[in-house]
């Protein structure tokens, strides 16, 4: 679709909707988030999940051990149970009466002068004080064990709460549930947990020059990359993207569009059209169905940004992300300033990305003026040291700066050139595991 001609009077609607109250240099990184999240409020709402399906998710309620976990004293490894207070000294023996293994307890009370085999994570018998390891035993075979070197004075005994005391809570309210929460409230006997309403993303991409992959391009048009980096950054984060729409450069259809999105959705983000210039309608288009909180960053990439609310039919008044339209301008603010107001919609506090200072690899050299979120690899020197190398192109339309990047590395804005060993603070890209 070709861009819509600018009439005079979509020049007086335009004048009419936008005014500038804003900075000409843009608001800092750190002012916009403060910002954004002081805008933004929980969702309602809470479902149960089974622990498998609740990966990712936040906790709606703390959860508390129902009971002590193991719940009885077990034995560390693998050898045999005495009921000897003391440490005994070598050449003692014992007669052996029996077995306990996980699962199949000895069911007798153990003895002074009596041991019983036992097995790692097997419980201990009534009257067991300690376990000797089995590499410290030689066997006699009329069933007599005995002690061939010193014991020690550890006891090899875990105790009934080593985990978890009953009661105990397990992890508390508006949490992020990782593998290692969920493998300990399946270790208490947990296997459902309460989550909170995980938000409904519409994202809108725009721009005339955009074809779908696959289809033939036209000359001076691109296959649109945004949906797709975008709605797979935010899969990665956690979020699933519930609509998506390409749409040109027509306010008519953008407006119409926005309306249909509000319907269904929790938050709207949309990228692209938030400049100044004849074709850029998102910015209008919020200010007249809803309200520009504030717009331009003080930072490169991402400066044409803009965060606002959108009026929704049913009264809600929605969050809404004018992202940038060049793709690493795109991911970064979504990064910076999308995720952690996802994050609070869910109830959490919101975490950023973990952040250490790094030497430079290189010589870097570059023109100061803003802030810089510069795309880096990680390099791990042969004497085990970290670095920070920057290689190639950073223009924020050229994607292949975001592949293989380990971290953004923070350039301040009158930095210009910064020799090789300069220690800079840099943002960590790779997530936990567990």
């Amino acid at each position: 679709m070709a861009a819509v001609m600018v009439t005079g009077s979509i020049r007086r609607w335009m004048a009419e909707v936008m005014s500038e109250p804003f900075g000409r240099e843009g608001l800092h990184l750190e002012q916009a988030r403060h910002a954004v999240l002081a805008d933004i409020q929980p969702l309602p709402g809470q479902e149960r999940l089974p622990l498998l399906e609740a990966i990712g998710r936040v906790t709606a309620e703390a959860l508390f051990a129902p009971e002590a976990v193991p719940g009885f004293r077990a034995s560390i490894l693998d050898g045999y149970a005495v009921s000897d207070a003391d440490e005994p000294p070598p050449s003692s023996q014992w007669q052996l009466v029996g077995l306990s293994a996980p699962g199949a307890p000895y069911p007798g009370v153990l003895a002074q002068g009596q041991a019983v085999r036992i097995l790692t994570g097997a419980p201990l018998p009534a009257g067991a004080q300690r376990v000797l390891a089995q590499e410290l035993i030689q066997s006699h075979g009329d069933q007599r064990i005995a002690l061939a070197v010193p014991a020690g004075s550890k006891l090899w005994v875990r105790g009934p709460e080593e985990e978890t005391a009953a009661a105990q809570e397990l992890v508390a309210a508006a949490q992020r549930l990782g593998p290692a929460v969920l493998g300990r409230l399946a270790s208490c006997g947990i296997c459902e947990v309460p989550v909170r309403a995980v938000p409904r993303i519409a994202l809108l991409i725009t721009g005339d020059e955009l074809v779908p992959a696959g289809q033939p391009r036209p000359t001076g048009a691109i296959w649109e990359s945004n949906g797709t980096l975008l709605a797979a950054l935010l899969l990665r984060l956690g979020y699933k993207v519930s609509q998506q729409r390409v749409v040109a450069d027509d306010p008519a259809a953008l407006r119409r569009t926005l309306k249909e999105l509000a319907v269904s959705a929790d938050v709207i983000v949309s990228t692209g059209g938030v400049s100044a210039g004849d074709s850029d309608w998102i910015r209008p288009l919020m200010a007249e169905l809803g309200q520009v909180e504030f717009w331009k960053l003080f930072l490169k990439p991402g400066r044409p940004f803009a965060y606002g609310r959108l009026d929704a039919p049913d009264g809600r008044s929605l969050p809404f992300f004018g992202l940038p339209g060049n793709p690493v301008a795109a991911a970064i603010t979504a990064l910076q300033l999308l995720w952690p107001a996802l994050q609070r919609l869910e109830g959490a506090e919101p975490k950023l990305l973990p952040r250490l200072k790094l030497p430079l690899a290189r010589e870097l050299t570059r023109a100061p003026g803003r802030p810089e979120l510069v795309r880096a690899r990680l390099l791990v020197n042969s004497d085990g040291g970290l670095a920070a190398l920057v290689d190639g192109s950073q223009a924020s339309s050229r994607i292949a700066s975001l592949q293989d990047a380990d971290l953004l590395l923070e350039l301040p804005a009158q930095a210009d050139q910064l020799p090789a060993g300069s220690v800079l603070w840099a943002q960590l890209l790779r997530l936990p595991l567990l």
